[in-house]
């Protein structure tokens, strides 16, 4: 039985993440910061829920203790939840963004870091994205070439970067970032278009079913390895 948290899981990608790993048999903790959106989505999937505010140390706390009470460790950490800024660059917005984006990534990790090292086979996925990758931002045949969402971007390098320095600290534990694909989800609505969170949630469900002795510290999408 393999005990899993995905982090903003009541909708989107994370809902579809959740649905899968069910599907494969795990036991499904929906992270969701607003209570009763997260118990509806838990209550359809058939998983279960934990109110999981990945901006407040208390709930991170309160989550994860939850989880240890109930089950005594924790295998998959999933690093779903993430935000947009609203256009507005200064310093409010980017303290709003980074404290989800990448600060929040930190605070679950904390706090997951002694259940997940209870597991015979630890894993940690980072739902991250090319738009902070520095090589596609840059490179003029990619779409992340043409995007400015400045704040988004650069927090996005920070959760990439994140997984990579954990991979590093944590030897015993696995943790890989992903690019999932532009996927049509309420963070992206004002873009357009899109593939279904169906589709990009398979990423996230290879990289939280890893074997043991498979890759850490990498950077992914569907096809594989991507440059950073």
């Amino acid at each position: 039985m393999t005990i899993t948290l995905i982090t903003g899981a009541n909708k989107g990608i994370g809902f579809e993440t959740a649905k899968q790993l069910l599907e494969l048999g795990h036991v499904v903790y929906v992270g969701a910061r607003d209570a009763e959106r997260g118990e509806k989505a838990a209550a359809a999937l058939g998983a279960r829920f934990v109110q999981l505010d990945v901006t407040d140390d208390a709930s991170v706390s309160s989550a994860l203790a939850t989880i240890d009470s109930a089950e005594g460790r924790l295998d998959v950490l999933v690093h779903n939840a993430g935000i947009l800024e609203n256009g507005v660059i200064d310093g409010p917005t980017a303290l709003r963004v980074f404290n989800t984006n990448a600060v929040g990534i930190v605070r679950v990790t904390e706090a997951a870091l002694p259940l997940l090292r209870k597991s015979s086979n630890p894993t940690v996925v980072t739902v991250s994205s090319s738009a902070g990758s520095f090589w596609a931002v840059t490179n003029p045949d990619r779409p992340e070439f043409h995007l400015t969402a400045a704040l988004y971007s650069a927090s996005k390098s920070a959760a990439t970067m994140l997984t990579v320095q954990y991979a590093k600290s944590q030897p015993g534990i696995k943790f890989n970032a992903l690019e999932p694909g532009f996927t049509a989800t309420d963070l992206t609505a004002a873009f357009g278009g899109g593939r279904s969170p169906e589709e990009s949630a398979r990423t996230v469900v290879r990289l939280a079913t890893l074997d043991a002795d498979d890759p850490t510290g990498t950077f992914q999408d569907e096809t594989g390895e991507l440059r950073w």
